[in-house]
C-alpha cells in the first residue's frame, strides 16, 4: 500500500476525499459559485452551498455533476484541484494513484470526462471504477468470491442496484432517481399543494427530519417558509411526515421497480444467495426512515443498512487501491 492513495467519490451531491492513513479527509458539498461575468470560481464546497438560493444575479451557485455525470467539465475540474489542493496532494504525496468512482451506466465519454478532470487536478495515476462495486467493498461485503452479492447505493444523483460475483458486476441499472430527486418532489408536492415555493435546502431539511416512506411508523410535522405564489409575499405552513411519503411514493417505486429488474436477470443460483446473504443499501438515501422495510416487503428479501452508509463509497475506494498491484 502506497501512502499516495487517494480514494474519491465524485458524487453528485457531496464530494468525498478518503486516505488510509486519515480516513475521511474530505466531505463537503459538490457545489461551485462563480461570477457570471468574470467565470472566476469565488467558493467550492461548504462556502459555496451557503450561497444556494442566495446570490446576487451575477453570482451563481452551480452543482458540476448532474445525476452522477459531469454536466460542467470545466466546474468539476475547478472543484477538484481545489479540494486536491486543499489535501496538498503534491505536497504531501508524489504522484497520488486516484481511484474515482463513477455510476454503473454511464458512457465512455462521460468516463473519459471524469478520467480527464482528475488527471488535469494533479493525479499521476488516476483510475475508475464502478460505484456500485465499490460501494460494496466499502460495505465490508465480500464480493471476490464466487456468492452473489445485492447491493442498492442510493447517491445524490443516482440509484445504483447491482449484483456483484468474482469482483465484478454481474447485473446492474442505474436509475436517476435519488436524493436530489426526492428533495425536488417535495419542491413539487408542496408547490402544488400550498401554492408555496421553496429552496432545495429547506426540501432537504423536510426530508432529513420527517421524511419517510412508511407514514404508518412515523407521524412527525414541522413549520417550513417559502413564498407564496398567488400573493408573492413570505409564508409558513405545517407538513407532515404522510404528505413527505405521499411526494416520495413515485420516486420510491422507481427505485423498487430497478431493483426488481436487477433481481430478474440474476442467474439462479446467485439469486439463492441474495436471499441467504440479503441486500446492503449504502448512499445517503439509505438513511431514509422505513426505506428498509419498504424494500424488504416488495422484494421477498432481508434488506440491511450498511454501518457506514454515507461513507461506503469513500471507504471503498482506498480497499480497492489496495488491493491493486
Amino acid at each position: 500500500m502506497f501512502s499516495s492513495d487517494i480514494g474519491i467519490d465524485l458524487g453528485t451531491a457531496n464530494l468525498l476525499i478518503h486516505t488510509v492513513e486519515g480516513g475521511v479527509i474530505v466531505d463537503e458539498p459538490a457545489v461551485v459559485a462563480i461570477d457570471k461575468r468574470t467565470k472566476e470560481v469565488l467558493a467550492v464546497g461548504d462556502e459555496a452551498y451557503q450561497m444556494v438560493g442566495r446570490t446576487p444575479g451575477h453570482i451563481v451557485a452551480v452543482r458540476p455533476l448532474q445525476d452522477g455525470v459531469i454536466s460542467d467539465f470545466d466546474m468539476t475540474e475547478a472543484m477538484l484541484s481545489h479540494f486536491l489542493k486543499k489535501v496538498n496532494v503534491k505536497g504531501f504525496f508524489a504522484k497520488p494513484r486516484i481511484l474515482i468512482c463513477c455510476p454503473a451506466n454511464i458512457t465512455m465519454v462521460e468516463q473519459k470526462a471524469i478520467y480527464q478532470a482528475a488527471a488535469q487536478s494533479g493525479g499521476k495515476n488516476v483510475f475508475l471504477e464502478e460505484e456500485p462495486k465499490v460501494a460494496a467493498v466499502g460495505a465490508g461485503m465480500n464480493i471476490f468470491e464466487p456468492k452473489g452479492n445485492m447491493i442498492i447505493d442510493i447517491g445524490g444523483g443516482t440509484t445504483d442496484v447491482a449484483v456483484l460475483s468474482l469482483g465484478g458486476v454481474v447485473t446492474a441499472e442505474s436509475v436517476r432517481v435519488a436524493g436530489n430527486g426526492l428533495d425536488e418532489a417535495i419542491i413539487r408536492y408542496v408547490k402544488k399543494e400550498y401554492n408555496l415555493l421553496i429552496g432545495e435546502r429547506t426540501a432537504e431539511r423536510v426530508k432529513r427530519e420527517i421524511g419517510t416512506v412508511l407514514p404508518s411508523l412515523k407521524n412527525e410535522s414541522m413549520s417550513i417558509r417559502g413564498r407564496d405564489l398567488v400573493t408573492g409575499l413570505p409564508k409558513t405552513i405545517d407538513i407532515n411526515s404522510e404528505e413527505v411519503a405521499s411526494a416520495f411514493e413515485e420516486s420510491v417505486q422507481e427505485i423498487v421497480q430497478t431493483a426488481k429488474n436487477v433481481l430478474e436477470k440474476t442467474p439462479p443460483e446467485l439469486s439463492a444467495d441474495v436471499i441467504d446473504h440479503g441486500i446492503f443499501l449504502t448512499g445517503g438515501g439509505a438513511l431514509l426512515h422505513g426505506l428498509d422495510e419498504l424494500l424488504s416487503g416488495e422484494l421477498q428479501v432481508p434488506v440491511f443498512i450498511a454501518e457506514d452508509p454515507l461513507n461506503c463509497v469513500a471507504i471503498g475506494t482506498t480497499r480497492l487501491l489496495q488491493r491493486m498491484k
